[in-house]
């Protein structure tokens, strides 16, 4: 089945320094490639990200911003990364008690 070549995904502005290093690794890339098969421009994926000792974050809301070719994913599906405004919701409750149940 054929995939597509390229796909465009957005970050939150406000995601930290660590967080962007984070998505932007090539084991993120490859994670997305295995849990999304099918692509649409407009996709929001809530992804959780290695928030390191403090934390900072959550989940971040990823965004499709375009698919060129296909709707699917695959192993050659060259994945970018942009960046959008948009917060993110989180914090040291990520650690704490606080944290989600």
């Amino acid at each position: 089945m054929d995939t597509a070549t390229r796909v465009v995904v957005s970050y939150p502005d406000e995601l930290s320094d660590w967080g962007r290093r984070q998505v932007t690794t090539d084991r993120f890339r490859t994670y997305l490639r295995r849990v999304h098969d099918e692509v649409a421009a407009g996709d929001v994926w809530s992804e959780f990200v290695d928030v390191g000792c403090c934390g900072d974050t959550l989940d971040v809301p990823l965004r499709v911003e375009s698919v060129d070719g296909p709707p699917r994913i695959g192993p050659e599906t060259a994945i970018e990364f942009a960046e959008r405004e948009a917060s993110v919701e989180g914090g040291w409750r990520v650690q704490s008690a606080a944290g989600p149940e």
